[in-house]
């Protein structure tokens, strides 16, 4: 039987139609505008085949060219304004990002597996911060 792996959740609420939440979570255009987790960070680069076996690759790396990675994997499940299942490049760690309607907005949550390199705590907080980054951008963009 294979070892259960330890995920953590984060999520937020984002005051905009489904249809803009979607748009923005998966235009590539859209995601370099804000997949990073602090201000000196940026994505100058995002490619997205949104279907199940499609690839997406985006590039994250510091504003001052310190530091840099791609992020990228294939996905294992797409319904569309619904869910995006992925396993991570490399290591094959599952994330899963819902989306549903609420009172207050569009409930984006995603479950990831962690990694063994970095806390789990600081794992937590880097997702929120890019996810925070994500509500900010698609609220101020309508």
């Amino acid at each position: 039987m294979a070892e259960a792996k330890e995920t953590v959740t984060v999520e937020t609420v984002v005051n905009a139609p489904i249809e803009k939440v979607w748009e923005c979570w998966t235009d590539p255009k859209q995601i370099t505008q804000w997949c990073f987790a602090s201000d000196d960070w940026e994505a100058p680069g995002a490619q997205n085949d949104l279907k199940v076996g499609g690839r997406f690759t985006t590039r994250m790396s510091a504003k001052d060219k310190s530091a840099g990675f791609d992020f990228g994997g294939v996905y294992t499940n797409v319904k569309n304004l619904e869910v995006i299942e992925y396993d991570i490049d490399g290591d094959g760690r599952h994330v899963t990002i819902a989306f549903a309607k609420s009172p207050e907005g569009i409930k984006v949550t995603e479950t990831f597996d962690i990694e063994n390199e970095n806390p789990k705590e600081m794992q937590r907080r880097g997702w929120q911060s890019i996810l925070d980054n994500f509500k900010k951008y698609t609220e101020s963009n309508k």
